[in-house]
């Protein structure tokens, strides 16, 4: 019988949201103005280019699957937390276990070795873990193992020095203590943002892996508390809800997409983080959910343009928990979870399968992102009324990091007076 252990995914987002994804950077060529950092981030950009139409991939697989599990519902995640923590146990992966759980993440491996993903990997949370100034992201994974399950030297020096794999010894068999050094662990890491991550545990559990990604920033155009008023949100036909609605009027990015009837809205944050807004007509949402792949996102980013708006655009608190075992077996990623499992790299033996998933995400979003924003914007003055955009119906929210395109958090927000 196979011994099992947790993986627990996680992350916060505070008041923040990230960078234009897929598009590319703005400029190929050498900058000589360009800052020494930036130029060492852009060697580390090209080692994990191959990554991010895999990693675009499987987020936007990932996203179709939770939004047919969970209809009609708040949904948000983090896609990097999640493919970061499975590429990870991948190092410790053995035969068909190890080619499901990399095909499963959308890689192809006749194209890219095994050792070039985790490189990638390995750059990738080195550029998320030392973003722009302006945006704070902090990622990182801790594995929780009882004293008697030695794990494998190579197996803890490969995830230390590729993904900053921490280790801890930990007590299964006294599951307070346990749930209670876990949680403090993610609590902690994670600002107060994330708590109560596991409980329940399994007596059985001898091991457990947490994956964590906390993000943090300001609108680069901060929203005027005193313009945020209260005005009614429509769930559905039968549930309208009163919200805070933010209000601003200036020069956005902006495209209305005819082919999937959507209008899309792109805010950037201070640092190298961007959010796209995607407000689809009603009763389009499910069409949108349902077709949403990389080009698209490729597509809205090349053909956006520069209009004057009233914006509107709700204030909320959202988060996610996911019980995400069934959604992976979906994906292709079946015998860790089984007593097929072997991930003999990490213990030496395959007595070892995965007995949970669970991933859980935050985020607020408010008028500044997350403090007072340093810089004032001046106001735009316009004799005739410039077109509204109202989020006032069910809408998604894309987080990038512009420097990765890496696809942070997905978001879709059906009633955002629902929390959690």
């Amino acid at each position: 019988m196979k011994i099992t252990f947790y993986i627990s995914l996680l992350l916060a987002g505070l008041h923040a949201v990230a960078h234009g994804q897929l598009p590319p950077s703005h400029h190929n060529g050498h900058d000589p103005n360009e800052p020494k950092h930036r130029m060492h981030h852009r060697g580390e950009a090209i080692a994990c280019l191959k990554l991010v139409p895999n990693n675009a991939d499987f987020a936007f697989q990932f996203f179709k699957e939770v939004t047919l599990e969970a209809p009609n519902k708040n949904i948000f995640f983090s896609p990097v937390s999640i493919s970061t923590a499975f590429a990870m146990l991948a190092l410790g992966a053995r035969s068909t276990t190890q080619t499901q759980i990399l095909e499963g993440l959308t890689f192809n491996l006749t194209e890219i070795q095994e050792k070039e993903i985790h490189e990638g990997f390995h750059n990738l949370y080195h550029m998320l873990s030392h973003p722009e100034n302006g945006v704070q992201l902090n990622m990182g994974n801790a594995l929780f193992l009882t004293e008697k399950l030695k794990p494998q030297k190579k197996f803890l020096d490969d995830a230390k020095a590729l993904y900053q794999l921490e280790a801890f010894t930990t007590d299964f068999n006294s599951p307070t203590e346990a749930e209670k050094q876990i949680n403090d662990y993610v609590e902690r890491k994670t600002h107060g943002k994330i708590t109560n991550l596991v409980k329940d545990m399994d007596p059985q559990t001898v091991m457990l892996l947490v994956s964590f990604v906390f993000f943090k920033s300001n609108w680069e155009k901060p929203f005027k508390p005193e313009h945020t008023e209260e005005r009614e949100f429509f769930v559905d036909a039968e549930t309208t809800v009163k919200v805070p609605m933010m209000h601003q009027t200036g020069r956005f990015d902006f495209y209305f997409d005819e082919e999937l009837s959507c209008t899309v809205v792109r805010l950037h944050y201070n640092g190298s983080a961007t959010a796209f807004l995607v407000l689809p007509a009603k009763g389009k949402m499910n069409q949108l959910e349902q077709t949403l792949v990389k080009e698209t996102i490729q597509k809205w980013s090349d053909h956006l343009f520069q209009s004057l708006v009233s914006l509107y655009f709700p204030k909320f608190s959202i988060s996610g928990s996911y019980e995400i075992t069934n959604t992976l077996s979906k994906m292709g990623i079946v015998d860790v979870f089984t007593d097929q499992a072997d991930l003999s790299g990490i213990t030496g033996t395959t007595e070892l399968k995965v007995s949970k998933v669970v991933h859980k995400a935050a985020l607020d979003v408010d008028e500044r992102g997350t403090e007072a924003a340093a810089a004032t914007a001046a106001e735009i003055v316009t004799m005739s009324l410039p077109p509204t955009i109202e989020f006032n119906h069910p809408f998604l929210m894309l987080i990038f990091d512009r420097d990765t395109n890496s696809t942070l958090f997905i978001g879709k927000i059906v009633n955002p007076t629902i929390t959690s």
